[in-house]
């Protein structure tokens, strides 16, 4: 007997879900990641409850502790009484091609407690750090009830920004020490920031990092010298009140523009995600002759590579 699911069977998984049963909401999860068959109509069916939950998105280059943050900032949470769902996207395993949980077992808030739900989730080779199923992924988890959505993306450095496209509020963190993945940041990570988070601030160099990164943001045109830059210390609970205040002032005009705007937002992510693979996919049964007339053009400087890629896209 086949174990795909079928349009008729989403009635008993959606009551499930919104009644925040525990294994229909992982059903649900594994449904629209893979996108079996019911999977359409489940989003449907979820699409006129959606809105409520709040997304916030934790990224920054690795060893930065943001698994560690994430939980600290999960036990905060619940103290003020909200159920929190997190969404850990992890590199992709080279076999199986499902997420390698890594450092997920610092994640000691979700034990034993039925108001923290997490969810590891697979990149898949996403260079932006998320998959497009983290999307689907949030309305279920959304769907269910919860009142924070955190989504902790696989921490790759400056080409981890489609966060900025899905989460209501963004948290970049940093740490002293990292040298080089600090350059990166200040090269065009913290472009997404709404808030930034120097963890491990018990550590030498805490404060020399937060005055860089806070002149780098000084320098910077639209309004980022705004953005708070805030001390951690994850595994003490240092500074995850302030932390928790900035979300909050963050995502008062998010939270005002209304769940449609926000949603769209996500969608049209969506959208870019896939016009881009059909766009490398075109690209890969192509004639390679035709890429290569438009190369050269390029080359000898009878054509700008935006004009080439127009004519291709225009191509048949």
């Amino acid at each position: 007997m086949s174990d795909e699911r079928t349009p008729a069977d989403i009635s008993p998984l959606l009551a499930g879900l919104l009644a925040g049963d525990r294994r229909a909401i992982a059903r649900t999860c594994t449904l629209l990641e893979t996108m079996k068959p019911g999977a359409l109509e489940l989003i449907a069916a979820l699409a006129p409850r959606l809105g409520r939950a709040l997304v916030t998105g934790f990224t920054g280059p690795p060893g930065a502790g943001k698994s560690t943050l994430v939980n600290a900032y999960i036990r905060h949470l619940r103290t003020k009484n909200r159920r929190v769902a997190v969404i850990a996207v992890d590199p992709s395993s080279p076999v199986s091609g499902g997420a390698i949980l890594g450092d997920r077992v610092r994640m000691t808030a979700a034990v034993e407690d039925d108001g923290v739900f997490v969810r590891a989730l697979a990149s898949r080779g996403a260079l932006g750090g998320l998959s497009p199923a983290a999307v689907r992924i949030i309305d279920a988890l959304d769907g269910a009830g919860f009142d924070d959505v955190l989504l902790e993306t696989v921490g790759t450095g400056q080409s981890e920004i489609d966060v900025a496209q899905v989460a209501d509020v963004r948290v970049v963190i940093a740490a002293p020490g990292l040298g080089d993945d600090i350059q990166a940041m200040k090269s065009g990570h913290l472009e997404i920031a709404d808030v930034v988070v120097v963890n491990k601030g018990d550590l030498p160099g805490a404060e020399i990092t937060r005055t860089q990164l806070s002149a780098t943001l000084g320098m910077r045109a639209g309004g980022l010298s705004s953005v708070p830059i805030l001390k951690t210390t994850a595994t003490t609970g240092d500074g995850i009140d302030a932390l928790a205040a900035a979300v909050a002032r963050a995502a008062e005009p998010r939270l005002a523009a209304g769940p449609a705007t926000r949603r769209r937002r996500r969608a049209r992510y969506l959208i870019a995600r896939a016009a881009a693979e059909l766009v490398a996919e075109r690209i890969r049964s192509e004639s390679t002759v035709d890429l290569d007339r438009l190369a050269d053009e390029v080359l000898l400087g009878k054509a700008l590579p935006a004009e080439a890629a127009a004519r291709f896209l225009d191509h048949g």
